[in-house]
């Protein structure tokens, strides 16, 4: 990983460790580890505690098939090997603020980094997309209005990157980032 990721700061290696590859075993996943993630994510802080988020799962084919059906053509070719999909689902309106939750997607967030930890714990990985139908995917998973779908997120056990279409196992390595001066400003955005 240090050949591809090399932190300026001491951190845990976890934020390292961490990835988004695309080539998926479809070995399935326990539900006691899959729930272990969900787990993790309850614990994320939120706004007045509302905890906006909510996930849909699917782990099995037919579940899976409606999820392919909305998803873009180009992560469908490596998402379909993934033994569990999950659409991240936040509650934009919230009673308690007297409509708009201004905080929703920034705390559901904050669930999905908590979430793809803890498959890193766990020996999983994750691959979150916004490639996909967000109106097919409000009718076919019946989300109500109030809500809004997020990201779709592959779950699994890493596979072998040869069962990827060529150019795509030329990309499957974990990518660098951007280095923290260029994000982080004092006293003012510069």
């Amino acid at each position: 990983m240090r050949k591809f990721r090399n932190p300026a700061y001491e951190i845990d290696p976890i934020y390292i460790e961490r990835w988004s590859p695309r080539a998926f075993s479809d070995k399935e996943i326990p539900k006691d580890i899959l729930y272990s993630l969900f787990e993790a994510a309850r614990w994320a802080p939120s706004a007045a505690n509302i905890q906006p988020w909510r996930f849909i799962i699917a782990r099995n084919k037919s579940d899976r098939d409606k999820f392919l059906s909305f998803i873009n053509e180009g992560n469908v070719v490596w998402c379909k090997h993934a033994p569990v999909l999950v659409g991240i689902v936040s509650k934009r309106e919230e009673e308690s603020f007297g409509g708009l939750n201004p905080s929703h997607a920034f705390d559901t967030g904050t669930a999905w980094g908590y979430l793809s930890l803890e498959a890193t714990r766990k020996g999983l990985i994750t691959h979150a997309m916004g490639g996909f139908n967000r109106d097919e995917a409000r009718e076919i998973l019946e989300i109500p209005e109030q809500y809004v779908m997020q990201a779709v997120v592959a779950i699994g056990y890493q596979g072998d990157a040869t069962m990827l279409p060529e150019p795509m196992q030329e990309r499957e390595k974990p990518s660098s980032r951007k280095e923290v001066t260029e994000f982080v400003f004092e006293g003012k955005f510069k």
